[in-house]
C-alpha cells in the first residue's frame, strides 16, 4: 500500500505506477537511506519525539533490513515506488506502528537529498583514490623514463625532442587538477540536507547539529528550499567527471596513435586489445577507444542533467528524479575507466628506440638551431628565415641539419661555427631548456619530487 494513499479515492493507474516507478534504480542508495533513518530515529529519541523503546525497535529492525538487503534477500519490486517507501514499508511490516513515526519532521525531499549527497561523497572518496593510483604509476614510469627520447607535438606535426618521461608528468598535472577539482566538489557538496523537509523546514523542536554529527557532514544547509530543490552539487560533480574524462581519452587517443605501425611507439598488452573478425593481422586497442567513447557518454549525462533543471521553479519537482540514473551513470564509467586505464596502462610496452628514431627526424632541432644564431646575435625573426631556408635545402637534399658540414651550414649564416653540433644533438636540445618545468632532466626531476609530494609519496628521485 502507498503509504501517501489517504489523500486519493482512486487508483493510480498500473501504466502510471510502472512509469513512476525509480526502485530500479534509485535501490542503490539503501545503505545510504538506512544511514540517514538510522540517524534521524536516534534524533527523534534524543529529542523526545519519540519514545526510546520504539526508537530501538526501529533501529534494529533497519540493521536487519541492511543485512538482509546486502545478503540479496530482499525483493524491490516496481510496487514499492522507491527506495524510500520501500524501506519505511519493509520496516512498518516488521515493527508494526512505531515503523510509521520514523518519517515523523522529514520528506522524501530531504530524505533522498541527503541519500545523493552521501553516495556522492562517497564516489568522490573512492575516485580520488583511484587517480591518485594512477598519478603515482605516472610518476612511476616516469622515472623509468626519464632518458627516453620522443617527438613532442604541435598540431599532431614534430616539433621539438621531449623525454617521455616529460610527457608523462603533463599528464600528471591534469589529473591532479582533477583530484583538485574533485576535492572543492566534495567541500561544497559536504553540507546536510536532511531536516529541511519537503522545502520550509518542519514544526518539530528537531537538532540538525546532531544529525550533521551523526552522518559525518562539514555544515548544514543553510536554507530549507535550496537543500531540497537544486542539485548544483551533482551537476558539479558531473563537470569534473567530464573533464576527468577528458584527460583520460586524450591519453587514450595517443595510446591509439602511438600503437599503430605508422608510430610504433607503444605496443598494447594482449590482455587489452582484440582481433578482428575477418582479418588475421589485427591487434585492436579496444579498451583505449571504449574509453574515448565512454567519454562522450558522460558529457551526455552532464547536458541532460542540465537540462532537466534548467526550467524547474522551486522547489522539488519530479522531474529531479531523473537525475539518480545519469549521476549514476557518471560515476560507474568515471571509476570503470579509471581502474581499467591504470591496469591497462601499467602493461603498455614503450618501443623506445622507436620513440628517439622519430625524435632525430622531422628537424625537430630546427628551433635549437635558430637560437644557437640568437645566441651568436642574430635577431630571432632572422634566424627563424634562415632555419626555415635551411630546413628546405635539408629536404631537398634528403638530410637532417645535423648532416650538413660547416660550409654547408655557413652558406646560410657566417655566425655558424663548429660548436653548433653539440647543439643539435636531440639531447643536447633538451638539455638546453633552462626555464622552470621544461623537458631538461633537472626539471624533470623536480617535477617527479613535486607530483611525488602532491600525492603523499616518499620519492627516490
Amino acid at each position: 500500500m502507498k503509504l501517501w494513499k489517504g489523500r486519493f479515492s482512486g487508483e493510480a493507474a498500473a501504466s502510471a505506477d510502472e512509469f513512476g516507478a525509480s526502485i530500479s534504480f534509485d535501490r542503490r542508495l539503501f545503505r545510504q537511506d538506512i544511514a540517514g533513518s538510522l540517524a534521524h530515529c536516534r534524533m527523534l529519541e534524543r529529542q523526545g519525539i519519540i519514545e526510546k523503546g520504539e526508537s530501538e525497535a526501529i533501529q534494529g529492525a533497519l540493521k536487519g533490513i541492511l543485512d538482509d538487503m546486502e545478503a540479496g534477500a530482499i525483493e524491490l519490486g516496481p510496487a514499492m515506488e522507491d527506495i524510500h517507501m520501500a524501506i519505511e514499508g519493509i520496516l512498518t511490516e516488521r515493527v508494526g506502528e512505531a515503523g510509521k513515526k520514523l518519517h515523523t519532521a522529514r520528506s522524501r525531499n530531504d530524505q533522498v537529498a541527503l541519500d545523493l549527497r552521501l553516495y556522492l561523497k562517497g564516489e568522490i572518496v573512492a575516485t580520488l583514490d583511484l587517480l591518485r593510483s594512477l598519478v603515482g604509476l605516472l610518476v612511476s614510469m616516469a622515472k623509468d623514463h626519464r632518458d627516453t627520447v620522443m617527438p613532442g607535438y604541435t598540431h599532431l606535426q614534430r616539433a621539438q625532442p621531449v623525454s617521455l618521461a616529460f610527457h608523462l608528468l603533463a599528464y600528471c598535472q591534469m589529473f591532479l587538477r582533477d583530484m583538485g577539482r574533485l576535492g572543492d566538489c566534495l567541500g561544497r557538496m559536504d553540507a546536510l540536507p536532511l531536516g529541511a523537509g519537503a522545502l520550509s523546514g518542519v514544526s518539530y523542536a528537531t537538532d540538525r547539529e546532531f544529525l550533521r554529527r551523526e552522518l559525518g557532514f562539514a555544515s548544514i544547509c543553510e536554507n530549507a528550499m535550496d537543500a531540497v530543490s537544486d542539485r548544483d552539487f551533482a551537476l558539479e560533480f558531473m563537470s569534473c567527471a567530464s573533464i576527468c574524462m577528458m584527460h583520460l581519452s586524450r591519453f587514450c587517443e595517443e595510446l591509439v596513435l602511438w600503437s599503430s605501425s605508422e608510430f610504433a611507439f607503444v605496443e598494447m598488452d594482449d590482455a587489452f586489445s582484440t582481433g578482428s573478425s575477418i582479418m588475421p593481422q589485427k591487434k585492436n586497442p579496444d579498451v583505449a577507444e571504449l574509453i574515448r567513447g565512454k567519454t562522450g557518454r558522460v558529457y551526455g549525462g552532464l547536458m541532460g542533467l542540465l537540462a532537466v533543471m534548467k526550467g524547474l521553479p522551486l522547489a522539488y519537482n519530479k522531474d529531479m528524479q531523473e537525475d539518480k540514473p545519469l549521476v549514476f551513470d557518471a560515476a560507474d564509467t568515471l571509476r570503470d575507466s579509471l581502474s581499467i586505464f591504470a591496469e591497462m596502462l601499467s602493461r603498455v610496452k614503450v618501443r623506445g628506440d622507436s620513440m628517439e628514431a622519430a625524435a632525430k627526424a622531422g628537424f625537430l632541432n630546427a628551433t635549437d638551431a635558430a637560437d644557437y644564431l640568437v645566441k651568436k646575435g642574430v635577431p630571432f625573426r632572422d634566424c627563424h628565415g634562415i632555419i626555415g631556408r635551411m630546413v628546405l635545402y635539408c629536404l631537398a637534399e634528403g638530410k637532417g641539419i645535423e648532416d650538413l658540414s660547416l660550409d654547408e651550414l655557413r652558406g646560410f649564416s657566417e655566425r655558424f661555427d663548429d660548436d653548433i653540433y653539440g647543439h643539435i644533438d636531440v639531447r643536447a636540445c633538451m638539455e638546453a631548456k633552462k626555464s622552470e618545468g621544461s623537458t631538461s632532466s633537472e626539471s624533470v626531476a623536480r617535477q617527479i619530487a613535486a607530483v611525488e609530494k602532491a600525492i603523499g609519496v616518499d620519492g627516490d628521485g
